[in-house]
């Protein structure tokens, strides 16, 4: 019985933090209300604030848990010290993709959300300090030491996450996207190399 009960509990949680990244990506934080949650989520707002007290702090396990997914994607081959620079890009230009393409709305959410609360992102998310310990950046010195690493870091980031934003504008269907963004990990990669070799 009291099995039974957790189980209906992380199903009824689940369920709200599904709606609440649907309604979060949708409107974004500042015009979602917890009862635009509870309605998405097909539950009464009780309910909703027994689990979560408050918007902000169903907000934050959201974006926790996508920062969590995007990082677990990047840190573990920014910091292998087994690949090397160009292997590092490689990998990183395949995970970021295809991270993405399984979370389109992500990155207008992310960028909105970071425009609006940069001091959140910035504390929560610590990118400066992650990227100066890693070995990707010691590897980027020792092989280009005239390349900011934060340039070659916007570029690399830049050239994976643009399309996204991008996407309503140039593209009519998500097959047509899809097959481009295949193809663009493969481009990154060799656009990376052709900047490291210069």
């Amino acid at each position: 019985m009291a099995k039974e009960a957790k189980n209906t509990d992380t199903s009824t949680e689940e369920k709200i933090k599904e709606a609440a990244r649907k309604v979060f990506i949708k409107k974004g934080y500042a015009a979602t209300r917890t009862r635009d949650i509870a309605e998405e989520a097909g539950i009464n707002l009780a309910l909703l604030n027994y689990y979560f007290r408050s918007k902000e702090k169903l907000f934050q396990e959201v974006m926790s848990e996508k920062f969590q997914q995007l990082f677990s994607a990047i840190l573990p081959v920014i910091n292998n010290e087994d690949l090397s620079l160009e292997e590092k890009v490689e990998v990183l230009a395949e995970n970021y993709i295809n991270l993405l393409l399984e979370n389109q709305d992500l990155p207008l959410f992310v960028l909105s959300e970071i425009r609006v609360n940069p001091e959140r992102f910035r504390e929560a998310v610590q990118v400066q300090k992650i990227l100066r310990d890693s070995s990707l950046i010691r590897q980027l010195h020792e092989k280009r030491p005239d390349i900011n690493p934060l340039q070659f870091i916007m570029s690399l980031l830049g050239m994976a996450i643009f399309p996204f934003v991008a996407k309503p504008i140039l593209f009519a269907n998500d097959a047509g996207f899809n097959k481009m963004m295949q193809e663009r990990k493969r481009l990154v990669s060799q656009w990376i190399k052709v900047i490291l070799e210069t």
